[in-house]
């Protein structure tokens, strides 16, 4: 399974200590150039960081389409535009990514997506968590998370969860 992410689901896993839940879901991970740049380089000493240099899960990428990214960059911010590029140049079973227009973006190019809930769905329905709320609601509260509160209530209903 190819599977390329954006940085944020990274971040956001590793602020709340669950890295392994990409590991034990997909195995390998495919982040582009300035994903890892801004991870490890710009992000040196944040969440984040150090998981990505230490990890057996992150593969580094470099774009081949040129003419897609420069495309892509007129709406995105790098990371986002090369995550897409890298995504549509191997044909990706699946991009992690949660910025909405990034999204957007991904949906029609035909790039499946999947964000932090869809990933927190994945692992509940496969026993790698057995509750997610604990964690949506620390990354709420230790990441700044935003998720509504309609979403947040009907996604943890969903999954047989009390959102109280």
């Amino acid at each position: 399974m190819i599977v390329i992410s954006d940085t944020s689901p990274i971040i956001y896993l590793s602020i709340v200590g669950r890295l392994d839940i990409l590991k034990i879901l997909f195995q390998r991970i495919i982040i582009p150039e300035s994903v890892f740049n801004e991870l490890t380089v710009h992000g040196k000493g944040q969440p984040g960081s150090q998981e990505v240099l230490d990890s057996d899960l992150i593969e580094v990428r470099s774009c081949t389409d040129m003419n897609l990214l420069k495309v892509l960059e007129t709406q995105l911010d790098i990371g986002e535009a090369q995550a897409i590029t890298i995504a549509q140049e191997l044909e990706a079973d699946l991009l992690l990514i949660d910025e909405r227009l990034g999204r957007n973006v991904a949906k029609n190019l035909e790039i499946p997506i999947i964000g932090l809930l869809g990933i927190f769905n994945l692992a509940k329905s496969k026993g790698i968590v057995t509750n997610v709320k604990p964690i949506i609601d620390q990354l709420i509260t230790n990441a700044g998370f935003r998720v509504s509160a309609d979403l947040y209530r009907t996604f943890l209903i969903s999954l047989d969860e009390s959102p109280s």
